[in-house]
């Protein structure tokens, strides 16, 4: 076989458009012969990158085609290598197809991440240390990726054993070093059971015969391995060959031929001297990589030819020189101040620097936008960040661009793995309010034409679900549509019907659900059940579609390799471990969108490049992204085994970045803001900065602007006058409870809110228990007390804890309150027991009443209400917090009391007949008062005095002032003005309603 005496490399530089260039070289050294063009082989590094080489090529023959050189083109094999990093194998032309190959076939990735799971428990249960099945994923993935990375590397698992100078690790590194080596045992144990190798392996194995076929045996056509940056020794075997092949070519992207040697040698890696302290390489360099891969094919930097023929639509060379000094390596920055204007420019290159990354997906947007105007340019957006990616995506849908998302989405963010990961966390949350509500109202539920009816009872089931959790599991939810008991008030009876009537065909699709209420589960069976029932919630729309396609497939796998991971999963664990199977799958999706945009990964960007390449999200721990720590592998073992260290990626993140300067025109941006914090800027965005100075400039088109005007109002804005609404009598209440006439004086905006609109303030959905639920527990707590007890004292306390025990309170706020609770009511019993001796007892509880005032039917509800010796009565209002004082009181605040009281001076109150006669208003409070719980106040006094109004005269000063308040809103035409005394007692519930912050304490608007 004919061998080159010189290897042919080559580099195409960062300022020619790759994929172009490279195609107009070989049409033009192959291209007269069709047949010998169509016998070629280009070996690329990944699928994305086959299909921008043979994009490139068909451009080529358009163009062609027009100058009338060429009527067609057949197109040379195009391989990919495959990329690791984006799970891609091994390109089928390159699989041995000869006699005598035996290389046995690969474990499936996920029976490797299930046996490596289930390994991974054994091991640390065998030192004592238990883990759930989620985490046992997580080191089980990452267990797979340091497996992987030794396989590439070369590094025998035997060298494990034999390293030296690890004696001085923390004992956590030891200790992992220790459960790695007993994995690494067990591991090729599994394998050799199976009959199968890891799929590093055979790939490795793949390319060791490919090289020596070749080395031998070369294809009767030309080959080119071209835009191929990994460093595996198995690749750079096959590179080596084909660099020294009478008709092979190795065409590097980016090789920075303008360096110095001396900044190239600083780069490293660096020949150990044992004479001197051992110097750490800059693998976070974006040449680190080309140099370790020029090394191992043994060609050196100067032997390496510049690519003669471009693109077409290429930078100038003049960018190539500017990318390569703003990326020397720290010792060597130096250099800057001695650069002339001419060599530091950024002619082309354009930073945009916005507030948050809202307005940066929006200016980017406009920016993709601005280049469809003018025919035939293209645009491409790189990114790191997936969140940008999908909000410019949005952003370029309202105006008809579907721009595809090349790196796709994670499955575990898209519809059909969120319904899959709800289901999860019903189980595991035993049908808590919002995870149950999470997989009822999820958008691939009863799709169809029964969606609206079933939302419309699922919207009801959230309504009832306002407030602390019901009991666990379904029954909890069947407890809570049951008819409230005869007595019990029930504001909701209407919808809990409703519901209820609905709830039993949904709570039928959910009983396999309540079957895995077990703490332990058998994977298959819980796997095929998780099946079942998304397909019977969806009505199999979760499999549909690609993204549906992805998941089913991928389920597929787990179901069939579940038998080999853990034994028993942990419900508790099963959303996490179903997180990380789903989270470990990108969907990209089908191509058709936009032919002249495109938003693409940094992975998905290499050897890509448009008219104008948007470099965004750069900021330190986007891009570059921060170091993944690898929980096997300490940094000092990496470095003694020879892996790649963990600054290798960031170094590949430089090259990307490198990569997308190089296009004709570049705009780079960042946001301050990430999030609720600061953002600083990337390494690279302020080497750019430092090196270019001036002309480190803004774009010409002002995007930021822009952003922040496309989605502004017209006109001028028009702020918010205070509300005064002014309905018709008609629409006036003439019914109204005593607890409401504070709201009504205070804010009658509220109140108009409220019992004219009828917007009633709603509980969070699963909400701790608050002030109001334990107010309505103490309530119901004394008036059984009261209806089944007798009031006896004896019997109080072991009331409240029967009522507490079936309560829907979190055990810790129960725990937390009881005692309070117990106490407040021993010593209400006492005080009842004292009252009870003095002639004084209870003759109603939670008794409603009416009267009308000044045309107004006013009513209430007594929380209780003694007859005293004298034969009076005594109104009680139970507190769980601090009363009102005497002075509020007097000064026509809390009418509760004195209302209640005037309802029962005019015989409001049925059982007690007409004409009662009140001398008590007393305040009893579960609180804490003089460092004990309970106490009772009473906010007037016989006489008065200067900070209490007279007993006599309570029921008399509430009815004067509710009859005020009823002639000007109830039964007059006062129009309900918000915040009418802002120092009277409000809750605000309806400030957001009434805009209040765009008019409170403004000048002459209150």
């Amino acid at each position: 076989m004919a061998k080159r005496e010189t290897p042919a490399v080559y580099t195409i530089p960062a300022h020619r458009a790759f994929a172009d260039a490279l195609a107009a070289g070989i049409l033009a050294q192959h291209g007269r012969d069709p047949m010998a063009l169509a016998r070629g082989i280009i070996l690329l590094p990944n699928n994305r990158a086959v299909r921008a080489i043979s994009d490139a090529f068909v451009r080529r023959s358009q163009t062609g085609a027009q100058t009338g050189a060429q009527n067609g083109l057949l197109m040379p094999r195009l391989v990919a290598i495959g990329d690791i990093d984006l799970n891609e194998r091994l390109g089928n032309a390159l699989d041995p197809m000869g006699e005598g190959v035996d290389i046995p076939p690969a474990i499936p990735p996920m029976e490797r991440l299930m046996i490596l799971a289930r390994l991974v428990q054994q091991v640390r249960a065998e030192a004592g240390q238990s883990v759930d099945a989620g985490e046992a994923m997580r080191l089980a993935q990452a267990l797979a990726s340091a497996l992987d990375q030794m396989l590439v590397e070369r590094v025998t698992l035997s060298r494990l054993r034999d390293l030296d100078g690890v004696e001085d690790l923390s004992a956590h590194w030891q200790a992992s070093l220790h459960m790695l080596e007993l994995l690494l045992e067990r591991w090729p144990r599994e394998l050799e059971k199976r009959g199968m190798i890891d799929m590093a392996e055979r790939r490795n194995r793949l390319l060791d015969h490919v090289a020596a076929r070749w080395r031998h045996t070369p294809p009767p056509g030309f080959v080119v391995a071209a835009g191929i940056s990994t460093t595996a020794p198995g690749i750079c075997a096959v590179l080596r060959t084909v660099a020294r092949m009478e008709r092979g070519q190795v065409v590097l992207s980016e090789l920075d031929q303008n360096m110095s040697d001396e900044d190239w040698d600083e780069i490293g890696p660096f020949t150990p001297d044992p004479d001197t302290k051992r110097r750490r390489p800059h693998e976070s360099h974006p040449q680190f990589a080309l140099k370790v891969l020029l090394d191992r094919i043994g060609v050196a930097r100067a032997e390496v030819a510049l690519w003669r023929w471009g693109g077409g639509h290429d930078a100038r060379a003049v960018r190539s020189r500017t990318i390569s000094y703003a990326m020397l390596v720290p010792s060597q920055t130096g250099k800057w101040r001695d650069l002339k204007p001419a060599e530091r420019t950024l002619a082309g290159v354009s930073a945009l620097e916005l507030a948050t990354p809202a307005e940066e997906a929006q200016a980017i947007a406009i920016a993709l936008r601005e280049v469809l105007e003018q025919p035939e340019r293209t645009a491409a957006l790189v990114t790191p960040d997936r969140a940008l990616a999908v909000r410019v995506a949005a952003h370029l849908r309202r105006w008809g661009i579907m721009a595809d998302d090349s790196a796709g989405q994670s499955l575990s963010q898209l519809p059909p793995g969120t319904l899959l990961l709800a289901l999860a966390k019903v189980v595991a949350e035993r049908f808590a309010p919002v995870a149950l509500l999470n997989l009822l109202k999820h958008p691939l539920v009863m799709t169809g034409d029964a969606r609206l009816t079933w939302l419309e009872r699922v919207r009801g089931l959230d309504l009832l679900l306002r407030g602390p959790r019901p009991a666990p599991g379904l029954a909890g939810v069947d407890a809570l549509l049951l008819p409230r008991p005869d007595g019990e008030q029930d504001r909701q009876r209407r919808l809990r019907a409703q519901v209820a009537e609905w709830w039993p065909g949904a709570r039928a699709l959910l009983d396999p659900l309540e079957d895995l209420a077990h703490d332990m589960q058998h994977p298959a069976a819980l796997f095929a059940t998780l099946r079942e029932i998304a397909g019977a919630l969806t009505g199999d729309a979760i499999w549909a579609g690609h993204q549906g396609h992805a998941l089913a497939d991928l389920f597929a796998q787990i179901e069939d390799a579940a038998y080999l991971g853990p034994g028993a999963i942990d419900l508790a664990a099963l959303p996490d471990l179903l997180d990380r199977l789903l989270g470990d799958v990108s969907v990209r999706p089908p191509q058709g969108g936009h032919p002249r945009v495109a938003i693409y990964g940094l992975l998905e960007a290499r050897l890509q490049q448009a008219d104008l390449m948007i470099l965004a999200g750069l900021n330190e721990g986007t891009w570059p992204a921060l170091p993944a720590p690898d929980p096997w592998l300490a940094p000092r073992i990496r470095q003694i085994l020879g892996l790649p260290g963990l600054e290798y990626r960031i170094g590949l993140a430089a090259h990307d970045f490198a990569s997308g300067l190089g296009a004709p025109e570049v705009l780079i941006t960042r946001a301050r803001r990430s999030g609720n914090a600061p953002a600083v800027a990337s390494r690279f965005w302020l080497r750019l900065q430092a090196m270019a100075s001036d002309h480190f400039t803004s774009p010409k088109t002002d995007y930021a602007a822009l952003a922040l005007m496309i989605d502004a109002a017209p006109g001028h804005p028009q702020p918010a006058t205070k509300p005064a609404p002014n309905p018709g009598a008609h629409l006036r209440p003439d019914v109204v409870a005593v607890t409401d006439i504070d709201r009504l004086s205070a804010d009658p905006y509220a109140f108009y809110a409220r019992k004219i609109l009828g917007l009633a303030t709603l509980d969070m959905v699963d909400a701790d228990p608050g002030s109001a639920w334990r107010g309505t527990a103490v309530h119901r707590i004394l008036e059984l007390w009261y209806t089944h007890d007798g009031c006896d004292p004896a019997r109080l306390e072991q009331r409240a804890r029967e009522l507490l025990r079936q309560g829907d309170a979190h055990p810790v706020v129960r725990a937390l309150w009881q005692p309070r609770l117990l106490a407040a009511v021993e010593w209400i019993a006492g005080q009842v027991a004292s009252d009870l001796a003095e002639g004084r007892r209870i003759i109603a509880v939670e008794a409603r009443g009416r009267t009308s005032i000044a045309g107004v039917t006013l009513t209430g509800q007594a929380d209780r209400i003694d007859r005293l010796a004298d034969g009076s009565l005594a109104i009680v209002d139970y507190k769980t917090g601090k009363p009102p004082s005497g002075a509020q009181v007097k000064a026509g605040y809390y009418m509760q009391l004195g209302l209640l009281g005037l309802i029962a001076e005019r015989g409001g109150f049925a059982d007690l007949g007409d004409g009662q006669s009140v001398s008590a208003f007393e305040y009893w409070s579960t609180g804490k008062d003089k460092g004990a719980f309970g106490h009772r106040k009473s906010p007037v006094k016989p006489g008065g005095s200067d900070k209490m109004i007279a007993t006599e005269e309570l029921t008399a000063h509430a009815s004067a002032h509710f009859a005020q308040a009823a002639e000007k809103w109830l039964t007059g035409t006062e129009p309900f003005v918000a915040k009418l005394n802002p120092d009277l007692p409000s809750y605000g519930d309806y400030d957001q309603l009434m805009r209040l912050e765009e008019w409170y304490g403004r000048g002459g608007n209150g």
